[in-house]
This record gives C-alpha cells, sequence and structure tokens, in this order.
C-alpha cells in the first residue's frame, strides 16, 4: 500500500524542497540588496567622537540608556541614530529602524516614510532626519535600558529579527514568481563561477566575453558582441487552468526572438503541475521556436539537467 504513495510523496518533497530553497535564496539576496553587511561596517568607520551628543533629550536619548552604552565600551554611534549620520548616510536609515524592531509600515503611519533613504533614493531633510533619530532612540533606549549588558552581537540579533520580519512581507507578494526568483539565482551563480568582470541587478558581464541579462521577456538571455545566443523563459505559475495561457506567452517570446536571431538557442522551463496534454500538445507544435524545455523541478534537482543548460548559455 505504501508504494502506490510513494510517487505521490516524493513530488511533494521536490515541491517542498524547492519552496524551502526558493525562500531561503530569496532572503538571502534581500540581505545583499539591503546593503544591511555595508551599511553597519560603515558605521563601525564612522569618528562618532565627532559628533554633538551633548543634547541627548533632543536626540531622544535616555541618560540612562547612554550611560549604559558608554560603560559598556560600544561606541554610541552602533547604537543611537544622529541626524547627520542619517543625513550623510541614508541607508543608515534602516540599520537604526531595524535595530529598533519597528517596520516600514509603521514609521509610515507616523508621517515618517524612510523606504526612499532606505534604498538611497534620497537623504533626509534636516527636520525629517531629527524627527527620525528621536522616534528609533526613544524605542532604542528603552531596549537598551532592559538589558543587564550591551553586546553588539545581540543588537545584530535585534536587526536580524526585524529583516526576517520584513523579508517575510516581501516574500509573500513576491512568492507568486518564487520558481523565476530561483532559476535567475542560479544563473548569477553559475556566472559567478565562470567569472565575472561587472554585476548588477539586471546585468551580468563575464570574462569570457558574454553579458547576462535579466528581465521579463525573455527572462534571460546571453549575448556575445550584442547578438543574442540563448534564451531561457520560465512558466513558474501553479494553476493548471491558466497553464496555455502562460504557455502561449512563452512561445511568442521565443518566436520573436528566433525570428531576429536565428541562432539562437532557446530554453523553456516550466512547472510540472502545469504540464496537461494539452500543454504538451503546443510544446510539440512549437519546436521551431522551441529548441529545449524541461520541468523546472527536474532543473533545480537534477545536475545532468543543469549542466546541459548551462552547456547551451555558455556558461560552463
Amino acid at each position: 500500500m505504501s508504494k502506490r504513495h510513494e510517487p505521490h510523496q516524493a513530488t511533494q518533497q521536490s515541491s517542498w524542497l524547492e519552496d524551502q530553497l526558493t525562500k531561503s535564496l530569496f532572503f538571502h539576496i534581500k540581505l545583499h540588496e539591503w546593503m544591511l553587511l555595508e551599511t553597519a561596517e560603515q558605521l563601525e568607520q564612522l569618528r562618532g567622537d565627532q559628533l554633538d551628543w551633548d543634547h541627548l533629550e533632543q536626540l531622544g536619548i535616555s541618560r540612562r540608556a547612554w550611560d549604559k552604552v558608554i560603560h559598556s565600551g560600544v561606541k554610541p554611534v552602533m547604537v543611537f541614530a544622529h541626524p547627520e549620520v542619517l543625513r550623510q548616510y541614508p541607508r543608515s536609515t534602516g540599520y537604526y529602524r531595524m535595530l529598533a524592531m519597528v517596520s516600514q509600515k509603521s514609521m509610515s503611519r507616523l508621517r515618517l516614510p524612510v523606504e526612499a533613504f532606505e534604498d538611497g533614493t534620497r537623504a533626509p531633510t534636516q527636520d525629517k532626519a531629527q524627527r527620525i533619530a528621536y522616534h528609533l532612540n526613544s524605542i532604542i533606549s528603552r531596549l537598551v535600558e532592559g538589558d543587564e549588558v550591551i553586546r553588539l552581537r545581540e543588537m545584530d540579533i535585534w536587526r536580524g529579527m526585524a529583516a526576517g520580519t520584513q523579508a517575510q512581507g516581501s516574500w509573500q507578494n513576491a512568492k507568486g514568481k518564487q520558481a523565476e526568483i530561483l532559476v535567475k539565482e542560479l544563473v548569477r551563480q553559475q556566472a559567478h563561477r565562470v567569472g565575472i568582470r561587472h554585476e548588477n541587478d539586471t546585468s551580468i558581464s563575464l570574462v569570457n566575453g558574454l553579458e547576462v541579462r535579466f528581465g521579463d521577456d525573455p527572462d534571460v538571455s546571453v549575448e556575445h558582441q550584442g547578438q543574442v545566443i540563448a534564451v531561457i523563459e520560465i512558466k513558474g505559475g501553479i494553476d493548471p487552468a491558466g497553464a496555455l495561457e502562460r504557455l502561449g506567452a512563452a512561445i511568442k517570446t521565443l518566436q520573436r526572438v528566433k525570428q531576429k536571431f536565428e541562432r539562437c538557442t532557446t530554453i523553456l522551463l516550466i512547472r510540472r503541475s502545469s504540464i496537461t496534454e494539452g500543454v504538451k500538445g503546443d510544446i510539440e507544435r512549437s519546436r521551431a521556436y522551441i529548441d529545449v524545455w524541461f520541468t523546472i523541478e527536474d532543473f533545480l534537482n537534477t545536475p545532468e539537467i543543469q549542466e546541459e543548460v548551462w552547456r547551451r548559455l555558455g556558461l560552463l
């Protein structure tokens, strides 16, 4: 009896593994996207003693919390927000907000939106920096007062808890595109193994002269001297009812690429649960535009298939 359930159990385990791996990679991507490590390192290098800390009450810092930090040997700038630091290093807003363990949404409700500062788009005005520092320091002071000993390691955990909560919210919004996120991250990792010259959110220049581009139409493309030599189209939707429509959009993309770059290799990745007899038929009828196709699950879990994809992309 149990043997009859093994294929179903294996499929479930594969799906769970994909979900877990995708979520872990997504959180890891957010860690770097939000520049949490880089911001903390910037603050560690700051000469905080050159800042004006004379009027603690105007900064929202309690005397008891200040004395605890000073006597612990921890640099105050690593604990308390200063308006000048927020203005000079706008991304530090996220560092102190996470240290206070408050969300971006709660800041917005207080009419202190911080997203533009945390992503580096712009710096806060003097008045806004003062208000943000006062609010966050008031909370941080209470947290510091509640601890017997002040340790930077514990503060890292405070920030980690807030970052995890924020990443979870972003994950819920992005979950519908989880397969695409995971495949693109694996392509990025493989590109690093080949060797990169330059990288940003949308493209990677490799040492072998190739350019990897990430987009929506197609999802991944590899170029050489301005010519597209390979593309991946990813269809990770989980609703079988919309599978034919999603496949149709993918075929149109691959057809357009093939018509413009005849020798381009086209790869389709599609979720196993989307494959119906109708989908299989449409894929077979579109062989002129689809050079090779795999299920996303097979691509993720089969090294031989990954190797074939890397070879076709020129990433070996």
